[in-house]
C-alpha cells in the first residue's frame, strides 16, 4: 500500500477514535458522575483523556510503515 494512502487512511481512523472516544466518555459521564464531587470528574476525564492514545499510537506504528534497513 502507498504511504500517501496509508497515511490518508491513518488520520481519518486517528479522527473517528477521537471523536468516538469523546463521545462515548461524555456519554458515560453524563450517565453516571451527576452526584460525584469535583475529584471524581477530574480523575474520570484525566483517565479517559488519555486512553485513547493508546489505539492511537498503534494507528501511527501502521501508518509509518515496515521499518526500513
Amino acid at each position: 500500500m502507498p504511504v500517501r494512502l496509508r497515511k490518508f487512511i491513518g488520520t481519518i481512523l486517528i479522527i473517528i477514535l477521537v471523536l468516538g472516544s469523546a463521545l462515548i466518555a461524555n456519554t458515560i459521564a453524563v450517565a453516571t458522575l451527576g452526584e460525584a464531587p469535583w475529584w471524581g470528574h477530574l480523575l474520570y476525564f484525566a483517565l479517559t483523556g488519555l486512553i485513547w492514545i493508546l489505539p492511537a499510537m498503534l494507528i501511527i506504528k501502521w501508518m509509518a510503515g515496515p521499518k526500513q534497513q
